[in-house]
């Protein structure tokens, strides 16, 4: 649901695989994040849909201290659009609709209606304006919502282009998607999930919207500051198939086994869904890997973030889904990667971040800049946290290493403070700026 720094690398294109998959040396990663408590998340690896390597990492519940298991389920955002895609797809081969349906059909009040279709929707080429993206989103998404309330704010907030003239991300594509299954097939969308997916594949620890219910195994999400805070709960009503299914690692790779296994859509559905245009296939992303490739998605939606990749040559699918981190969960999935396919690969070594007494952050507070560099850095102090914004992004909370320095691994940022001269030292991926504070 939300913006992700998340992103899969392409690296070189030797590629060596072994069989041999060093359990132990995933096991000795994932305890280093676990000592350092950079992340806590779940893992699985699912070989020819059986499961080679299962574990969770830190709490479900931080303020009862409930430990994750395996089959704590967590919110997976985004990926519930290759949910949604698949179960339009389903619809599709029933003869309830087509790929050329046009979204006039179903609500006609809506911007372009006469020109989207279907296919746009589900890739992204509809033009209609993410209504996450809206400057009051967060003020409101924590409070159910209507239908009608949802259909005005995507209705008032219109088009960013043309139907078909590119691709761009769109959380309102596959909220409308939702009702217009709902609409065709005249059941509820957790019925249909039900129907297609859930109930054939056994999904037991995937299910649709409800509040977070740590009775049922499922954790809450939180973000990092002096520990670890809970952070903010999107009401349900409000994602839909866009971003509303709760599952597990293993469910998920049950799911994308089962998809690319041919379990699920007829294989004619299943390679429009892989086709890309403009980044984008029908619910599913594209992912390098050395001379490989997978297909998934990512998600994300108020402290989760989650990723599934699908390996067809090996029949490998991967997912991770977390509740809280300081740290890429892109790096710690390829990292996974690395280490099930063999490749030269090193443990890191992660810093333990110290706790900075508050007013000793106040000295750092700040705008910096420098004619050299395109971006302002807001620095200013929130719950006792150290936090930056550069311009026209969202802030960040800062870790201390030290007393004058601080990081932001997901984006592999350094922060330097030297408060007696007004300046800081910006460092990201080894390239290194002085700003002075203003």
């Amino acid at each position: 649901m939300k913006k992700s720094l998340l992103f899969f690398l392409l690296f070189s294109p030797v590629f060596l695989w072994s069989q041999s998959f060093n359990t132990q040396k995933l096991d000795s990663l994932l305890d280093r994040i676990d000592a350092a408590k950079k992340a806590m998340f779940s893992l699985a690896i699912h070989q020819d849909g059986k499961p080679i390597y299962t574990r969770a990492v830190g709490f479900a519940d931080v303020e009862s201290e409930e430990k994750a298991n395996p089959k704590t389920m967590y919110r997976i955002g985004s990926i519930s659009k290759t949910f949604t895609s698949t179960i339009i797809l389903k619809l599709i081969e029933e003869g309830k609709l087509s790929l050329d349906t046009k979204l006039s059909t179903f609500y006609p009040e809506l911007p372009n209606a006469e020109e989207i279709t279907i296919k746009y929707l589900l890739n992204h080429h509809s033009g209609l304006f993410n209504f996450t993206n809206e400057e009051n989103y967060t003020s409101w998404m924590q409070t159910a919502k209507s239908k009608e309330e949802l259909l005005k704010i995507i209705k008032v907030n219109g088009t960013v282009f043309e139907p078909n003239e590119k691709g761009e991300y769109s959380n309102t594509n596959y909220v409308v998607l939702t009702w217009i299954a709902e609409d065709v097939s005249k059941k509820s969308f957790s019925s249909l999930l039900q129907q297609y997916i859930v109930t054939p594949l056994q999904l037991n620890r995937t299910r649709y919207q409800g509040k977070i219910n740590p009775e049922n195994n499922e954790a809450y999400s939180y973000k990092r500051g002096r520990s670890w805070i809970k952070d903010t709960e999107t009401d349900m009503s409000i994602p839909l198939g866009a971003g509303a299914i709760v599952s597990t690692p293993s469910d998920l790779n049950k799911f994308f086994t089962a998809l690319f296994e041919g379990k699920i859509l007829t294989p004619s559905s299943l390679e429009k869904m892989k086709t890309i245009e403009d980044r984008y296939g029908l619910g599913l992303f594209q992912f390098p890997f050395y001379d490989k490739t997978s297909f998934g998605h990512t998600g994300g939606i108020d402290g989760f973030s989650s990723m599934s990749a699908f390996f067809e040559e090996e029949n490998l699918a991967i997912s991770i889904t977390a509740n809280g981190s300081t740290i890429s969960m892109n790096d710690i999935l390829l990292s996974a990667l690395k280490i099930y396919f063999n490749k030269d690969y090193t443990l890191p070594t992660y810093k333990k971040s110290i706790e900075v007494d508050p007013s000793t952050l106040k000295k750092y507070v700040g705008i910096y800049g420098s004619d050299n560099f395109p971006l302002d850095i807001k620095i200013f102090v929130e719950d006792e946290v150290l936090k930056a914004q550069a311009t026209g992004q969202a802030s960040f909370p800062l870790e201390a290493i030290d007393e004058n320095s601080f990081i932001y691994d997901p984006v592999a940022v350094k922060m330097v403070f030297i408060p007696a001269e007004n300046k800081m030292i910006f460092t990201q991926r080894g390239q290194s700026i002085e700003l002075n504070r203003k």
